[in-house]
């Protein structure tokens, strides 16, 4: 079973940055297609990006442009640059497989937005 640690989230005035990193255990991650996800208090678990194991990549609409999602898979790692971050971003954010979770989920990392 494949395990998910989640870091780098913490607190950041509207408009600042934040480089999140999710590392794998096992040596299967670069065959898996990968995601961030996010949840904010109160709703439900929702897609952030997804990379898959050729490099492309997807963004929901609500961060493209802002956010990056990349990987290496010689570290077995995925990071997510957030960029010009606002007040609506705020949630824990988890990795995992993409399109659909399909590990157990880590803790995840809380990312704030607040001035």
């Amino acid at each position: 079973q494949v395990q998910l640690v989640e870091s780098g989230g913490g607190l950041v005035q509207p408009g600042g940055s934040l480089r999140l990193s999710c590392a794998a255990s096992g040596s299967m991650f670069r065959t898996y297609a990968m995601g961030w996800y996010r949840q904010a208090p109160g709703k439900q678990r929702e897609l952030v990006a997804g990379i898959f194991s050729g490099n492309n990549t997807n963004y929901a609409d609500s961060v493209k442009g802002r956010f990056t999602i990349s990987r290496d898979n010689v570290k077995n790692t995925m990071y997510l640059q957030m960029n010009s971050l606002k007040p609506e971003d705020t949630a824990v954010y988890y990795c995992n497989t993409y399109p659909k979770g399909v590990f157990s989920w880590g803790q995840g990392t809380q990312v704030t937005v607040s001035s």
